[in-house]
């Protein structure tokens, strides 16, 4: 078990050290302590499976490129390949598609069969597409810039949403909140850089 963490330990140091980055950078990126990265490099202790994983999909290797030694010559071969991050790109278009299709077949069942026009299900549909669009950055991408814009699309259009939906009331200081969200939004990305 200690070879297989030391093994896991220089592959994944001689990973960061390819893309140039530091124990705090990666450590960072994956909400670790440079601490925990050190560790991990020098086979003291080993990532759990979840990370292991996701440090397989950030450095586009396979979990055998990790668990191997002498892989540097082999490397091709334990390569993520640019089709599974097509794959993955695909996949993210194709569930929100089917948000926007239920939100169509809601549309068109309320407006045949009850003769009314909920225009607003539309609306709904962007938070609602926001919050997979930052599940699926999460699972597949973890793209930092991405989750702000998510959250930001989120918020706009939640407080769209309620005013849509109660337009008849007066709710236009209801986007006024918005302002200190997006702010918030703004400190906590920056603040996590």
């Amino acid at each position: 078990m200690e070879e297989l963490k030391s093994i896991i330990g220089e592959n994944l140091a001689s990973l960061r050290k390819e893309k140039k980055l530091t124990q705090a950078e990666l450590a960072e990126q994956f909400n670790y302590t440079d601490k925990a990265v050190s560790k991990w490099e020098k086979g003291e202790t080993s990532p759990d499976i979840e990370t292991l994983y996701s440090l397989c999909e950030f450095y586009g290797v396979t979990i055998d490129y990790l668990t191997h030694p002498g892989n540097k010559q082999d490397k091709e071969e334990y390569v993520i390949k640019d089709s599974d991050f097509q794959s993955k790109v695909w996949q993210t278009a194709l569930s929100v598609s089917i948000i926007w299709m239920v939100a169509t077949l809601i549309f068109i069942y309320l407006l045949i069969f009850h003769k009314f026009s909920f225009w607003q299900v539309f609306i709904w549909a962007v938070p609602v597409s926001a919050i997979m669009l930052n599940l699926l950055n999460h699972r597949y991408f973890k793209n930092r810039a991405m989750y702000f814009w998510c959250w930001s699309i989120f918020v706009w259009g939640a407080l769209s949403g309620i005013f849509f939906q109660l337009i008849d009331q007066v709710l236009w200081p209801l986007f006024i909140l918005g302002a200190p969200a997006e702010l918030t939004l703004f400190l906590w990305h920056r603040m996590k850089k």
